[in-house]
């Protein structure tokens, strides 16, 4: 197990957040959409009062339900060629009109719910980045202007994907007349700030035992903040690139990046993987990746070397896969938020991450390499220097568009177990409130019901098989499509059979009966309705 072949695949990767421009709209705004006629639809592209562009298409055999699509986050700045992996990229205002992780699967999953009568939607919103309070506003203009040219629409599912499921919950507490029944799809919920934490925890760890030179937030106004933040990003793929390849030279006890300034003595005694690791769990990113299982290893089940990697190297591994990502957006999720507040919003001076650990210092104690070297990490973190926030800019973060965690129309929830950059704590959170609420009202006090999250709430979780990381000899192979891990890595049979309960709740104001949601998720494969699987929130909530 110490020496990993040359020809290991890179997993280090970035999750593709956007899609490719789809259409062309006018260039300045106007009362009314322009509508071209296909015979088997009708197209209207137009941009709302705040300059979103959008896109609606209608079929011939219209049955009156309009799925209005919000799409994720998209990154907020033109990000400059030096930047390995993503540099090169433009800011995207395409409007989007269904989910999807690439253009051609938005096309089929909207090809797919035109043909069966529903009539899809969606803007690109008027400005990217963390724009929930923007694309509500953009949302409830564009219901009303599709309804104005489409007067025959009579039922409303909104749905969104990670922060446009956020949108779309945002859309439905304020508005709950306006739509009809609601789908969270791989959502962040709650609150900016949870997501940041989690980001902002991930990345403080990564810039305290590997590189600290990163300036991880507190980012300069304009240009230079720019520039920090893409050299932030430059030295986090450096560091994972590092680790990659310490990894591969020697699984059981890799180095430590030269960048580390860990004192020698720890170094020494403490292999890097297991500070990844920590970072992973404190931060509460999963370590359970699209490549990597934690439960399987090379040869025989039962010997040595599988039993080793499962325990002790896979979550590392998985680490490194989820945590870069992780770090990453929340470099350009923390530039963005701090450029609309006016300072610094990260602050962990009172954050105890031995408390954030928990009981994974039992769980993954051999990922770990043990208590005594998980205390030597913990205690080096209590004394390194901290991130302090500017406490204005925090008040102003927590004015932004919030969740109650209420539901008066029917709602879907979908995520993946193993989700890195929205984690199915945000799902759990949302259907925690659920229950909340509705025993928060006397006549349910002592209900059975919220047990079975059935109070207009249906969770549905996208689980990872028990067993899929595979190998070549003892090589490690670099899989992206597995169940439940990436960001919102939904089949198209999926995103069909979630649009079929919600055009079912829409049409009758109730959640879809549970033995149509047992077949549809059956032969969608990978959807899972189970009342008893419960994720871990996020730890901005357990905290």
């Amino acid at each position: 197990m110490r020496n990993f072949k040359k020809r290991f695949i890179s997993l280090v990767s970035v999750a593709a957040l956007t899609t490719t421009a789809l259409v062309a709209v006018p260039s300045t705004a106007s009362a009314n959409p322009v509508c071209t006629n296909k015979v088997i639809l009708t197209e209207c592209v137009g941009l709302t009062s705040d300059g979103a562009q959008y896109i609606f298409q209608v079929p011939a055999n219209f049955g009156g339900t309009l799925f209005l699509f919000s799409h994720g986050y998209r990154y907020p700045f033109d990000i400059s060629p030096t930047v390995p992996r993503i540099g090169g990229y433009t800011v995207l205002k395409s409007p989007q009109p269904a989910p999807g992780q690439s253009a051609a699967q938005v096309v089929e999953v909207a090809t797919a719910l035109l043909t069966k009568g529903y009539a899809v939607g969606g803007s690109g919103f008027a400005r990217q980045g963390w724009n929930a309070d923007s694309g509500v506003k953009t949302n409830v203009e564009l219901i009303g202007i599709i309804k104005k040219q489409f007067p025959t629409v009579k039922k409303v599912a909104t749905w969104g994907e990670s922060l446009g499921a956020f949108i779309t919950q945002a859309v439905a507490e304020q508005n709950p007349n306006l739509v009809d029944s609601v789908g969270l799809l791989c959502p962040a919920a709650g609150t900016v700030e949870a997501s940041l934490k989690m980001a902002g925890d991930a990345l403080w760890g990564i810039k305290t035992f590997f590189d600290p030179t990163i300036k991880g937030g507190n980012y300069s106004a304009g240009a230079a903040g720019i520039s920090e933040a893409e050299q932030d990003m430059v030295k986090v793929l450096t560091v994972a690139g590092t680790l990659q390849a310490a990894f591969v030279a020697n699984a059981t006890m890799p180095a430590w990046p030269a960048t580390s300034k860990v004192p020698a003595a720890i170094q020494a005694a403490i292999p890097s993987r297991s500070a990844l690791v920590l970072v992973a769990l404190m931060s509460g990113v999963p370590t359970k990746s699209a490549s990597f299982d934690g439960a399987t290893g090379p040869g025989p089940a039962s010997g040595a070397g599988a039993i080793q990697f499962a325990a002790g190297l896979s979550p590392a591994f998985g680490a490194l896969e989820n945590v870069t990502n992780s770090a990453l957006l929340g470099i350009l999720a923390t530039w963005d938020v701090e450029n609309q507040v006016g300072g610094a919003i990260f602050d962990n001076t009172k954050t105890d991450y031995a408390a954030q650990l928990g009981d994974d210092l039992f769980a993954f104690s051999s990922a770990l390499s043990g208590l005594d070297a998980t205390t030597t990490m913990l205690g080096y973190l209590a004394g390194a220097p901290k991130a302090t926030a500017n406490a204005a800019a925090v008040t102003k973060m927590r004015a932004l568009v919030s969740h109650k965690g209420t539901f008066s129309d029917p709602t879907v929830i979908v995520a993946g177990e193993a989700d890195q950059v929205t984690p199915a704590g945000n799902a759990q959170w949302l259907v925690n409130k659920a229950v909340e609420n509705y025993l928060a009202t006397a006549k349910n006090k002592n209900s059975k019901l919220a047990k079975t999250t059935r109070n207009n709430v249906l969770p549905l979780w996208q689980l990872t098989p028990a067993n899929y990381t595979k190998f070549v000899g003892i090589t490690p192979v670099t899989q992206t499509t597995v169940n439940g891990t990436g960001h919102c890595t939904t089949t198209t049979k999926q995103y069909v059979a979630i649009a079929e309960m919600l055009a079912n709740a829409a049409e009758n104001g109730s959640l879809p009966p549970i033995g149509m949601v047992k077949t549809k998720s059956r032969k969608a494969g990978g959807l899972s309705y189970d009342p008893d699987f419960s994720a871990p929130l996020l730890k901005f909530y357990n905290s």
